[in-house]
């Protein structure tokens, strides 16, 4: 019998085995007072967390409990040999299977072992203190799923055949295709579905720029870091009675799980809802209702809870009555709060003055909107469960409401991404091409965290990889030749259908503009017969078709399958209309929309100024207007020149930044040499950079001829950034890179640009960028062969040593030319002053070498004295902020005498009798 399946195992009086960690610890008394069957539920609930949580620091804690003699050494071997492995997931979860099957004192151990290690393990940290905050309460917080009431056998067939139902409903999986013989294929959802990485919190509430924009700066950082160490991830079936609630009350949970446009949420909701129909998640709801907003949208009048399931349910007649006595098997799903003509404003006052606006009877007729809002806040069937999707912009409207799980997805995370396209294309072959091309391009690849954008690459890419007459030199580098090769095969596959499909996108282009202009991505069709068109095969390529319902029938609505595909159509009508008028002042008035709204348009329309991006579209829609063409080069060529020296400001950093967007969709050369050829000077510290940013910054400073100083300080780039921007990094004589958590990869990159041939740069500042001596030997061999840097800036990382004992090699070299090398802060000690000492003692070029705040005491006066009477060129040595004793101090001061000129800083703290300064310490 598994442990823990009878209660009786565990009996309250079962002897306590005391815990030896900090005694005043809340959390540690907590522990102590669980009895052994406290212990294996709590253990039990939060397992799936405990996974991720411990994921980190598995073996230390097999080591503890390999030191308690509850793990034998095989045991502790198995579970580090995974680490070693890099398969941590699958060593915490062994971990965790070897601790539940040795029992109670294997689990005290191991829970002993996490309040030990919870400051270092941000997750485990989170873990405890919510189960002290909860504190007894948190065991009937474990029981609330228990108890639901056994479904009568008169509504277990009502069930069978919902849940019939909801599977046909759901079990395929409907994919527009831009084939002239297959308009739409289906799938069965199972073989389509790849699963999305959903994170138990919302980041940002508020998206304030484009939200495409918004989540390709700041994906890959949240990715590579927040994920690994903060961010935990949820599954679908943890939404409800999970560990991840905030809150819990018997009177029912809501969750929110929010997403950009395209992530995935209503494919995410169509896979919840199969998984409960055929019976794989939330056995304790015995019913779930799904809606979409968009269609609730065409209830225009006032109804009860009880028409409007039956609206979408009619098979339920007259038996909702019984299910209204167990609310605590319903659950009710709600997709796309964003889509919502009403108001549902948590936040609102008038909620509570208004009776009419809280419903607490299902039979009571009210708005939609107050059958939502009363749901959501539990005063409607109290004890049923709520989802509610919606995109971060509409998220605010819930800020205030009783939600217990917030969820974000975050998308395709790594592999997902690999996943997804493996099953976009039959052939294998296939998908490995197009992955593969789309990871070269970062551009590209950054933007495949959204399935929607993975759907338009494998839409794109695939006849590239497929078709014999396509040359893959020609394959799109830049987002707008995307694009144009998505409208191409559009146009490829349904041009002859229709007479003049130039004129139709002209008319359609028309309509997304002012869409984008309006913030619209619906479209009835009013809007198409206002302008000229009419619904066909041709014009599907374009636009789905979305049913709607309403009291007397089911009527279309259209939308574009992506913002971005408006946005392209509506730039793309710029070049084809006969007339262009004052085209530079529409491009300057969307421009000054502060928005960020035509942010995306106005790249699209500075690509489409590219022959490159034009060509595959002018075979079916004939040339692009040429005085169009010239007057876009001419605005974005007016552009940068007015932005080129405006970056005094985040705001003027920001906008020079675009303005390099547009250089870079347009890909003209000779535009981007007369525009910034001669700039000597690029200025972005502080603003935070993408490697989509990098990518273009390094194509812009390619085409630079006179770059001098490229000042990129505290723009977090990392590793993923510096990857974009080294080649073209030797060109500039002073690289200002601190404070961006390059890491010793980055500067592994750094390394080759300082060994190249033609590198340029003279004065080079890596302060504070988590380097540590794993990376000195690189750059120690980079610095032996490089003959132009004079200024090296190392300080606030972690060299070490070992780190300055590899350094100390390339000093030692004669052809070496550094003049100033800081060094400080960098946890040096004694044991690297003697190879210092002897390096320098022939190094005829160094001037400056700074060493404050470091650990050096007066063991290392011998070798620091001998450092400073030979090297010969010196002109200023700091040791301010060591270890010296005043005799020490004296030593070293008295040796500014032998040298007319020579200044020697050798001050500690103790001796100038002032505190040593606060350490700031980064997260």
């Amino acid at each position: 019998m598994a442990e823990g399946s009878n209660k009786g195992e565990y009996p309250m009086s079962s002897t306590r085995i005391g815990m030896d960690t900090d005694p005043n610890s809340a959390i540690t008394q907590f522990l102590t007072k669980c009895d052994d069957y406290q212990l294996f539920q709590l253990t039990k609930f939060y397992r799936d967390r405990l996974e991720q949580a411990i994921e980190g620091g598995v073996d230390g804690v097999s080591l503890s409990l390999t030191y308690e003699r509850i793990f034998t050494g095989q045991e502790h071997r198995k579970v580090t040999e995974l680490v070693d492995k890099g398969n941590r997931v699958d060593s915490s979860k062994l971990l965790l299977n070897l601790v539940m099957e040795k029992g109670s004192r294997a689990r005290r151990v191991m829970w002993e072992s996490f309040v030990k290690m919870r400051h270092g393990v941000p997750k485990l940290d989170k873990i405890l203190k919510e189960i002290q905050e909860r504190g007894s309460d948190a065991f009937d917080d474990m029981n609330i799923a228990q108890g639901l009431s056994e479904l009568p056998s008169r509504l277990k067939d009502l069930q069978q055949k919902h849940k019939k139902t909801l599977r046909v409903q759901t079990e395929t999986l409907r994919v527009n295709t831009i084939l002239i013989k297959e308009k739409v294929k289906i799938f069965q959802l199972v073989d389509r579905y790849a699963e999305l990485t959903v994170i138990s919190t919302v980041r940002d509430r508020t998206l304030v720029e484009h939200e495409l924009l918004a989540r390709g700066r700041d994906h890959e950082e949240w990715r590579e870091k927040h994920l690994r160490k903060e961010l935990e991830k949820i599954r679908t079936d943890q939404l409800f009675q999970s560990s991840f609630s905030q809150r819990k009350s018997k009177s029912g949970n809501s969750a929110a799980a929010s997403g950009v446009p395209g992530i995935g949420k209503t494919t995410m909701v169509q896979k919840i809802v199969y998984d409960w129909a055929t019976e794989k998640i939330y056995p304790h709801f015995q019913f779930v209702f799904s809606f979409k907003f968009r269609d609730l949208n065409t209830i225009n009048c006032r109804i009860n809870l009880r028409n409007l399931i039956l609206f979408f349910y009619p098979y339920f007649g007259n038996i909702l009555g019984e299910l209204w006595k167990n609310p605590e098997g319903l659950l009710f799903i709600f997709d796309g709060l964003d889509e919502f003509k009403d108001s549902t404003d948590f936040a609102d006052n008038q909620r509570n003055t208004e009776p009419q606006s809280m419903c607490t009877d299902p039979e009571f007729r009210c708005e939609v909107s107050d059958i939502v809002y009363s749901l959501i806040q539990h005063k409607l069937l109290p004890g049923c469960s709520v989802l509610v999707t919606s995109r971060p912009t509409a998220l605010h409207l819930l800020e205030k409401a009783e939600i217990s799980v917030w969820a974000e997805i975050l998308g395709f995370v790594g592999d997902e991404r690999k996943e997804y396209f493996n099953k976009f294309f039959e052939d294998q072959t296939v998908a490995a091409a197009v992955f593969k091309h789309v990871e070269e391009n970062e551009i590209l690849y950054t933007m495949c965290y959204n399935p929607s954008y993975c759907w338009i690459l494998g839409l794109s890419l695939g006849p590239f990889f497929t078709q014999r007459d396509r040359k893959q030199q020609q394959v799109p580098k830049t987002i707008t030749q995307l694009y144009s090769y998505y409208i191409y095969n559009i146009l490829k596959n349904h041009g002859r259908e229709i007479e003049n499909p130039r004129d139709v996108l002209l008319k359609l282009g028309e309509m997304a503009f002012t869409g984008v202009f309006e913030k619209k991505i619906v479209f009835r069709n009013e809007d198409l017969i206002k302008y000229n068109l009419q619904p066909s095969q041709f014009l599907s390529g374009f636009l789905m078709e979305l049913l709607e319902k309403n009291d007397s029938a089911q009527s279309v609505v259209y939308t574009f399958p992506h913002l971005t595909i408006q946005e392209f159509v509506a730039a793309l009508t710029q070049f084809l209309t006969p007339d262009p008028g004052e085209i530079g002042k529409l491009l300057s008035e969307t421009h000054s929309e502060k928005d960020g709204r035509f942010e995306i348009f106005l790249r699209f329309v500075a690509g489409l100024s590219s022959p490159q991006s034009a060509w595959p579209l002018v075979k079916f829609l004939g040339s692009f207007l040429h005085q169009t063409t010239c007057r876009v080069i001419d605005w974005v060529k007016e552009k940068v020149e007015g932005q080129i020296g405006d970056t005094e400001t985040e705001t003027g950093k920001r906008k020079l930044l675009n303005t390099f967007h547009y250089l870079f969709e347009s890909q003209n050369k000779t535009l981007a040499r007369n525009t910034v050829g001669s700039v000597e000077t690029l200025s972005f510290s502080e603003l935070r950079l993408t490697p989509i940013d990098c990518a273009v910054l390094s194509h812009v400073i390619g085409l630079c001829d006179t770059i001098k100083h490229l000042d990129l300080e505290e723009c977090y780039i990392q590793c993923e950034g510096f990857r974009r921007l080294g080649p073209v990094l030797h060109k500039c004589l002073e690289l200002s890179l601190g404070d961006n958590e390059v890491g010793d990869s980055g500067v592994k990159l750094l390394s080759a640009a300082l060994r190249n041939p033609e590198c340029k740069i003279q004065k080079l500042d890596l302060h504070d960028n988590d380097l540590s001596d794993s990376c000195a030997e690189d750059l120690a061999s980079a610095l032996s062969t490089n003959r132009s840097l004079i200024d090296l800036n190392l300080g606030f990382n972690k060299l070490g040593d070992s780190g300055v004992k590899l350094l100390s090699v390339a000093l030692r070299n004669s052809e070496c030319k550094i003049q100033e090398l800081c060094l400080h802060k960098n946890t040096l000690t004694d044991s690297c002053a003697e190879d210092l000492a002897s390096a320098l003692s022939t190094n005829q070029t160094l001037r400056i070498l700074n060493l404050e705040s470091n650990s050096f005491t007066d063991q290392s006066v011998p070798a620091l004295r001998r450092l400073i009477l030979t090297c010969g060129s010196l002109e200023w040595i700091s040791l301010f902020g060591n270890q010296f004793s005043p005799n020490g101090e004296r030593q070293l001061e008295s040796l500014r005498e032998s040298r007319r000129g020579l200044r020697v800083t050798v001050w500690t703290f103790q001796s100038i009798n002032i505190a040593a300064p606060p350490v700031t310490v980064k997260s």
